[in-house]
């Protein structure tokens, strides 16, 4: 039994344009590609983000990019640098990578003030800020502690990983997240969701967004089951990506 709708699972999607191989033409093709799914959003390096909010304006589909990544080590003044610059180019939504080393070191408090220092200049400014815990590195102790910081910092949404990590999102790492993070938090998926039974799984444990590089296979996919005529889209993706 289909319970969902195109835009349902759609609007689920971060499209990523991060890796670091993309070409210019790729990073057109990816962007277009968003714009023809009307997906949630295009997840794409700073240094293009300028590019892609123009090509996004008027439309459905949000421009984000990456503060911190994808280590997270930067130090607190750089990623409001960075911060600051992605909102003047137009970035609607960022996802930032908590200081890994200080999550693993116990630097609570330290990790606690990069969190907030990002979060508070993104909603200053009316948009919305995601934070990467990258759960490969972490025990459950640490992830329900980084649930708690970012609810008290009012983060828009808690995310698992970058996708460059050794592992991406796993089931028992949603659902910790979920019940750990107040019900106005919500949850991103990231790394491993590669088909549409796999986003709809991470839907059903209450992942609201999953960033994604197989946008255009799993929506192909949704409009298929759901009866609806294909996209013809000219944009695809490169080769092997």
């Amino acid at each position: 039994m289909i319970d969902f709708t195109y835009l349902d699972v759609a609007k689920m999607i971060d499209h990523s344009l991060l890796n670091p191989t993309l070409t210019q033409d790729d990073l057109d093709r990816g962007i277009q590609l968003s714009l023809d799914y009307d997906v949630a959003s295009v997840c794409i390096m700073p240094y293009a983000l300028r590019h892609a909010a123009d090509r996004l304006r008027g439309s459905n589909v949000r421009a984000s990019t990456t503060i911190g990544f994808p280590h997270g080590g930067h130090t607190t003044a750089i990623k409001l640098a960075e911060t600051k610059q992605a909102l003047a180019d137009g970035g609607e939504e960022l996802d930032m990578v908590v200081n890994i080393s200080a999550v693993l070191s116990g630097r609570w408090e330290y990790v606690s003030a990069d969190i907030a220092t990002v979060v508070k200049a993104t909603h200053d400014a009316g948009q919305k800020a995601k934070v990467i815990f990258e759960n490969a590195y972490l025990n459950d102790e640490q992830k329900i502690r980084l649930c708690e910081i970012c609810a008290e910092h009012g983060a828009d949404w808690v995310k698992t990983s970058t996708g460059y990590a050794p592992s991406g999102a796993t089931h028992e790492d949603l659902r910790l997240m979920r019940k750990h993070s107040p019900a106005h938090i919500q949850v991103k998926a990231a790394g491993g969701v590669r088909d549409l039974d796999a986003l709809l799984a991470v839907r059903a444990l209450g992942v609201s967004r999953c960033g994604a590089t197989r946008t255009a296979s799993m929506m192909d996919d949704a409009r298929k089951r759901l009866g609806l005529d294909p996209i013809l889209s000219n944009a695809a993706a490169p080769a092997g990506y």
